[in-house]
């Protein structure tokens, strides 16, 4: 229940903790030792430095994931322009062969803006969110999210911009995702306009993709700039209360992305790619309580690590068994 607790805290901004000595299990602890004899140093440094020589990596989650980003939003042009009637709306708001769908956080604006609970709209919310705690919360982001995969690619400048040395990073405090979140939430309840939507990049990009390009654009453009030039993921890691939403989904969902002490090198290569290194704080030195893991509820499951790991330290799992998704 502690780490449950402490994992939604980092969700909301808060700094992971380095763990004290009673926080380690017995396992843990015991392997922690045996890692910091000189043998195992040795081994550890040969390891690294193979992992280093072998260029080839894996982009098995990476290629998927976009497949799904690319196949989703797809059904949904395919559908508009040829009348299929498979997915009407748009990815805030939508019905799939006939059952109603609707973004969580896109339904608390509505709820809030407008003062009423309609039926359609609570069939459509609790389908949504049956459908990512089954598939695994913040899954949305990273596999169904259209920002997401032109803000992969905006990452990809910003870090060739970077290595460079034409830009730099600018972090923010995490701590802004759940003070916007409350702010766009006393927006819709006082203004009776739901706000938010009218910035989502999310929701920008789904109906320009679907229903043809707005002036609204030019705002996704803005934060792809900044994200470019200034702070890399900003809306993702900072900004967006879409992800927050989904995050409390995800705390409790069966499919998580599982690490594994025993076969960790600790070189750093996962949290390299993540794009909320927070939740991979157990990957460093001296820092994973546990010989097992599951990462925590802010987690994306975008499978950028697992595809970064040569060791096979992270894998996606099923809560509560051993099974390999």
């Amino acid at each position: 229940m502690n780490r449950f607790i402490d994992s939604l805290r980092i969700m909301l901004g808060g700094a992971p903790h380095r763990p004290e000595k009673e926080d380690f299990t017995e396992e843990a602890a015991a392997l922690h030792r045996f890692k910091q004899t000189p043998e195992q140093k040795k081994l550890r440094v040969a390891a690294i430095k193979a992992e280093f020589e072998d260029k080839e990596k894996s982009h098995k989650w990476r290629n998927l994931r976009w497949a799904s980003i690319i196949i989703v939003n797809l059904m949904f042009i395919v559908s508009f322009h040829f009348d299929v009637q498979l997915v009407e709306g748009a990815l805030t708001a939508s019905r799939f062969v006939g059952f109603h769908m609707a973004d969580l956080n896109s339904s608390l604006q509505v709820v809030l803006a407008h003062k009423e609970i309609l039926i359609n709209l609570v069939i459509g919310t609790v389908t949504v969110a049956l459908v990512w705690w089954l598939v695994g919360g913040r899954s949305f982001c990273s596999w169904v999210c259209p920002y997401h995969l032109v803000a992969e690619f905006a990452e990809k400048i910003h870090l060739w911009l970077a290595e460079k040395k034409l830009v730099s990073d600018h972090e923010f405090h995490r701590g802004m995702r759940p003070a916007l979140y409350v702010i766009f939430a006393v927006l819709a309840f006082v203004t009776g306009y739901t706000v938010f939507e009218t910035i989502s990049p999310v929701g920008i990009l789904s109906r320009a993709l679907i229903y043809g390009a707005s002036l609204a654009l030019i705002w996704v453009v803005v934060l792809l700039l900044i994200e470019i030039f200034y702070s890399r993921r900003f809306w993702c890691r900072y900004a967006c209360p879409i992800g927050l939403t989904y995050g409390f989904v995800g705390s409790v969902s069966p499919v998580a992305v599982r690490y594994d002490l025993q076969h960790c090198l600790h070189e750093g290569e996962c949290r390299k790619v993540c794009m909320v290194p927070h939740v991979l704080e157990m990957t460093k030195k001296q820092r994973a309580t546990d010989l097992k893991i599951d990462i925590g509820a802010d987690c994306t499951r975008c499978g950028m690590c697992v595809d970064a790991c040569p060791t096979g330290a992270l894998t996606f799992k099923l809560r509560g068994t051993g099974g390999l998704l």
